[in-house]
């Protein structure tokens, strides 16, 4: 790569995967410096009398997929990683390189008294395109589909109601292709990558805008894409 090219130019087309490998350690270098400086991630202790229950979804990017969630009352604690797949212990390289079947996930723990797992799937679809598959806005690849993995024949039961109520609304014009799938072994991502928006949220809003994310939410959500983006 020759010149120095701004990272919105180069993040806003689609990339493969090994060139997004690249640009993601960039973006992950840049952010080194002020990562010791940042204030910690959000954290939520647990109250001994909490009920504690597990969701798992997968929307293109970890980063943008923690922040909704991180962000809910009633949610615990977020941990981003991989799970879908085959491979045990997967890294950030293997998963790029599309060979080991997961997906880039969100695990969330929230405590169903404060927050229900309906409230997590609304939050969940606005905040994905759910009509595209193998691809979610500027990262394409299978690592990047949609998916629901549910713990549960309740969160089946409901993940399936939600999807079907959004195909007959007449949102979007084709099909919603999100997977609702038994959920898996979901192995955590490296350190790095946890809390990463809000660790560098600099870096990370390069990679948003850049992706085009947000323009692409809107258009198909609405302003009811909105509350579900918090700031930075």
């Amino acid at each position: 790569m020759q010149g120095k090219v701004s990272p919105i130019t180069i993040i806003h087309r689609p990339v493969s995967a090994m060139l997004r490998l690249r640009l993601v350690s960039l973006i992950i270098a840049l952010g080194a410096a002020s990562t010791t400086a940042a204030a910690a991630a959000p954290t939520r202790p647990l109250p001994q009398a909490a009920q504690r229950d597990t969701a798992t979804f997968a929307g293109g990017c970890f980063w943008s997929m923690e922040r909704p969630f991180d962000h809910t009352t009633g949610v615990i604690s977020t941990t981003v990683g991989y799970t879908g797949g085959t491979k045990a212990k997967p890294t950030y390289d293997d998963v790029g390189t599309r060979g080991t079947g997961h997906a880039e996930s969100v695990e969330v723990h929230y405590d169903p008294a404060k927050v229900t797992y309906e409230k997590l799937l609304y939050i969940y679809w606005h905040n994905i395109d759910p009509v595209t598959r193998e691809a979610q806005f500027c990262d394409h690849g299978n690592e990047y589909r949609t998916a629901i993995f549910y713990h549960n024949d309740a969160q089946r039961k409901a993940a399936e109601a939600s999807k079907a109520e959004l195909d007959k609304s007449g949102l979007f014009k084709s099909p919603i292709v999100t997977q609702i799938v038994a959920a898996s072994t979901f192995w955590p991502a490296e350190d790095y990558h946890q809390h990463y928006a809000d660790r560098n949220p600099i870096q990370y809003n390069l990679y948003r805008v850049g992706c085009g994310r947000d323009a692409r939410l809107k258009q198909l959500w609405g302003s009811s894409a909105e509350p579900n983006v918090p700031p930075l």
